[in-house]
């Protein structure tokens, strides 16, 4: 590790945070609309970006901050059980283009803004509606969390903020500025902000990995030494190689497909789904987002690079930045900082954007306000995705930084149990609202029970995502079986409640809502958006 302060390297890091802030406050000029004070503009740029804006916004779920520090450093501490990653990812894009081109198209017909949007029309429920966005929120704060501690642990590595007796205010000085400018251009431009920048952040991230994938190997010997040396370490710490064992088989194949169940959950990637123009947009991108998972299983091999080169740190999550810092000349270990750093304001800035329209839509004006104007709406959700960063960066300065992968792993777990209620409606009417929801609360419930009893080397509470299956015996990720629990539930009290003729709720979706394009006609929202995707 160098001493001091890496000037090269911070010059180049502020060159690019100055040019994507400049872009971000611009952004409020770019497809400027005539009415700018609905939730259709500032939340979801208008319902306008074609095919390329789209991918970039969509890639932003999969290359934030957490991807380039997280990912890398679970392999760099536990070998090749860190790529589950990459399965996820493949797995997911199949099964997306199942039902988001579906999702698409009726909430273009009703002006659904958010998932619990849908699941109030849908269900006639506001009570699953509310669960649903309660569930996106919580799961959204530590993901959120988690992109300002990828910020910094860059700056970390670059010497800035001084060391750890330096006085808290200086040493965190940096990071409130990064978050104050994030927190000041989401404000401003809304989604067009994210969208703008996403841009600047991919380019940057394909440099960066391009070079690395390249120049690092070169400098270290090739991929041979790279893997013996990596060998080496795992066999010496008791993990049995490269290879996971076979004890570990059913966590990694659990973790993935409850992951790759999970990921378009989040209100984030519907944010970014929403923001298309049409159907075939979202149909074209799980064509070729797939060109993500090929980089991302790429940067994982960084984990075994970091190995080989000898970096050591007591944070797992500094192992990348160090990596780039050791091996690259300082004015390039500036561009790869500042593609992490920019890979954490896309997503943050779309998450907050996507938690606070959650609030608003769906706790805001069905229940405390229901005949809030579409301005109201607007500047409520603005104000919300203000605090809700706050509450990040409160997280992020008070807890322990290795806390905050635990807890976004927490955030799986909860966000995989609205699945039944959004997938399950966009195919279905059968299951019963009553049942989603408690359906949901038993998922729920479990999911959190299990994982505070998961204790770490370093937590007592909450220090991992996989525990043994009920019935089964195997070690498996906890999310996937709170899930198939929710589903059980769901089921059986479907079948009970229809059986005593239970109240099921007005469905106000029709089945060709489903399968609209915009340029099909009655497509386009006839109900302004003070109401659109009420109850009837």
């Amino acid at each position: 590790m160098k001493d001091g302060v890496n000037g090269v390297a911070l010059g180049v890091f502020v060159f690019f945070f100055l040019a994507v802030t400049v872009l971000g406050f611009l952004a409020s000029r770019w497809r400027k609309a005539e009415n700018e004070h609905s939730l259709d503009e500032w939340g979801l740029g208008g319902r306008s970006f074609g095919t390329w804006i789209t991918w970039f916004l969509l890639g932003g779920d999969l290359y934030t901050a957490y991807t380039f520090v997280a990912v890398p450093a679970a392999i760099y501490a536990a070998g090749a059980s860190g790529f589950f990653a990459v399965p996820y990812t493949i797995l997911v894009y199949p099964l997306i283009f199942t039902f988001l081109p579906r999702l698409w198209s009726v909430s273009h017909r009703h002006g659904y803004v958010t998932t619990s949007d849908f699941v109030r029309g849908r269900f006639g429920s506001k009570g699953l509606s509310l669960a649903v966005a309660v569930t996106g929120i919580l799961a959204t704060m530590p993901y959120i969390a988690l992109q300002l501690v990828g910020i910094q642990a860059v700056l970390d590595v670059m010497g800035v903020g001084g060391g750890e007796d330096t006085n808290w205010f200086v040493k965190d000085l940096p990071l409130l500025i990064a978050f104050g400018v994030l927190a000041a251009y989401t404000y401003s431009s809304g989604l067009r902000a994210p969208a703008m920048i996403a841009f600047v952040k991919d380019t940057l991230i394909y440099i960066v990995i391009a070079v690395a994938i390249i120049y690092i190997p070169i400098k270290l010997g090739g991929f041979d030494e790279i893997f013996a040396k990596a060998g080496e370490k795992y066999t010496a710490a008791g993990a049995g190689g490269l290879v996971p064992a076979p004890a570990g088989q059913w966590t990694y194949a659990t973790l993935a497909l409850g992951s790759a169940l999970a990921l378009f959950m989040y209100p984030h990637s519907i944010t970014a789904t929403l923001s298309s123009k049409s159907r075939e947009v979202i149909r074209r991108n799980t064509t070729i987002l797939p060109l993500y998972s090929l980089m991302l299983g790429l940067l994982a091999l960084l984990g075994f690079m970091a190995i080989a080169a000898g970096v050591k740190v007591t944070n797992g999550q500094l192992a990348i930045p160090q990596l780039f810092e050791d091996m690259f000349p300082d004015w390039f270990a500036g561009v790869a900082f500042a593609a992490i750093g920019i890979g954490a304001l896309v997503p943050a800035a779309i998450m907050s954007i996507a938690a606070a329209n959650l609030f608003t839509r769906n706790i805001y004006k069905d229940f405390i306000k229901p005949d809030a104007t579409p301005e109201q709406e607007t500047k409520v959700s603005k104000l919300v995705s203000l605090l809700v960063k706050v509450g990040a960066l409160v997280f992020v300065l008070t807890m322990d930084k290795t806390v905050a992968i635990n807890f976004q792993l927490l955030g799986g777990i909860w966000i995989l149990q609205t699945f039944p209620a959004l997938v399950g409606g966009l195919f279905t009417r059968w299951f019963h609202r009553w049942a989603l929801l408690a359906g949901w609360a038993v998922g729920m419930i479990y999911g959190t029970l299990a994982a505070y009893g998961v204790a770490s080397p370093t937590q007592k509470h909450f220090g991992g995502s996989a525990k043994e299956i009920p019935g089964i015996g195997e070690i498996g990720y906890i999310g996937l079986t709170a899930f198939v629990l929710n589903v059980v539930v769901t089921v059986i009290l479907t079948f009970a409640l229809k059986a005593v003729k239970a109240p099921d709720g007005i469905d106000e979706t029709t089945p060709a809502d489903y399968t609209a394009d915009a340029g099909d006609p009655g497509v386009e929202v006839e109900l302004p958006p003070a109401t659109a995707g009420t109850s009837h």
